[in-house]
């Protein structure tokens, strides 16, 4: 984190959180020597960031308070070495097993993302689940984006859209293991079955982002 070098109040904050775990706006203000009203600024900026999350909790006398802790995006901007070590593991996995049991390991693992997904989506229409996918998946560090695929003259489309992901949370595992990264498609046509799904766009192919194209079935 590049905070560590040049700090800032907000790099403060979010250190401070990632040692405690939880603070109010009022404890923060107290252990960074700050106003109570510069912190609850920059707590505002960092939320809308979506770099912490916040709860509202009653309080013994007056008003409910709210405490605030990391959100994954949040503790990504820490110094880790988590991709390193998932890439080395896969490597010694790969080594030690045959590989339709690598492969059938991999694939058990996305099944997991998929159930767990499809229990957060539930029902609705295609818009509404893509939305919580997308916010899903922005959490976990892919800066996802659904966009309406309407094409030219048309305002709006209810039934086609694009999701783009601008930057992949398994990247470094991806370059090694393209396989890992070729499991996304199935995971977005498994989670939308009522849909035709295209990849359309590959970071690991050079393009800038990775893309979908997502149409109801008639």
């Amino acid at each position: 984190m590049a905070a560590i070098q040049n700090s800032t109040t907000k790099d403060d904050i979010l250190q401070y959180l990632l040692k405690e775990g939880e603070a109010t706006a009022q404890k923060l203000a107290e252990a960074l020597s700050v106003t109570p009203q510069a912190v609850r600024r920059h707590l505002k900026d960092l939320t809308e960031e979506q770099l912490i999350l916040h709860e509202v909790v009653p309080a013994k006398m007056g008003r409910p308070q709210h405490v605030y802790h990391l959100s994954h995006q949040g503790r990504a901007q820490f110094p880790a070495n988590y991709d390193q070590f998932a890439v080395s593991l896969l490597h010694t996995l790969s080594e030690t097993v045959p590989p339709e049991q690598f492969r059938a390991i991999i694939k058990s693992q996305w099944q997991k993302k998929i159930t767990e997904y499809r229990e957060q989506l539930g029902e609705g229409s295609l818009r509404s689940r893509l939305q919580k996918l997308t916010a899903l998946r922005h959490s976990e560090g892919f800066m996802s984006e659904v966009h309406s695929a309407a094409t030219e003259g048309e305002v709006d489309h209810q039934d086609r859209f694009v999701v783009t992901e601008y930057n992949c949370a398994i990247a470094q595992v991806a370059e090694s293991f393209p396989t890992v990264c070729g499991q996304e498609l199935e995971l977005f046509t498994s989670l939308f079955q009522d849909c035709t799904v295209e990849r359309t766009h590959w970071m690991i192919k050079g393009k800038n982002y990775c893309g979908y194209l997502i149409q109801a079935k008639h």
